[in-house]
């Protein structure tokens, strides 16, 4: 058994860059611990994360704001505030923000990530405003 307090002990907020677009910062709430990764992770209007997978899948609990979420073949789905997205295993995904609103979510990751190439801007939904 591990106890972690709050974020993790020491570690600053990071804006992401080489895997997301626009302004993403996230916050570690825990190091990478057997294999699983938790973050809290804010989203700028806009702001999204590249086409990646996860190892053994990934867990998304959305705690403020609008967005989307796309699983490769499909077409992107509203997630907003109070909604929770399971992706399994080593399906191909990205998920970001609203045209409209900021996101918050927090990620958890179970084993290893992989990192595709960016969603093109012109592939990224609009519609979906503040409200």
């Amino acid at each position: 058994m591990k106890v972690f307090h709050g974020r993790a002990d020491g570690k600053m907020s990071e804006q992401r860059g080489e895997t997301f677009s626009g302004t993403v910062w996230a916050d570690p709430v825990m190091p990478p611990t057997d294999g699983v990764t938790i973050n809290t992770v804010f989203f700028a209007p806009r702001g999204r994360t590249y086409w990646h997978t996860h190892e053994h899948g990934q867990v998304l609990q959305v705690t403020a704001g609008k967005g989307w979420i796309c699983k490769e073949g499909e077409a992107p789905q509203e997630i907003r505030q109070g909604d929770i997205v399971f992706i399994g295993p080593n399906e191909r995904h990205w998920h970001g923000a609203s045209d409209g609103s900021y996101m918050v979510h927090i990620a958890t990751s179970i084993g290893k990530a992989t990192w595709q190439e960016e969603v093109a801007e012109a592939d990224y939904p609009k519609g979906l405003d503040a409200r």
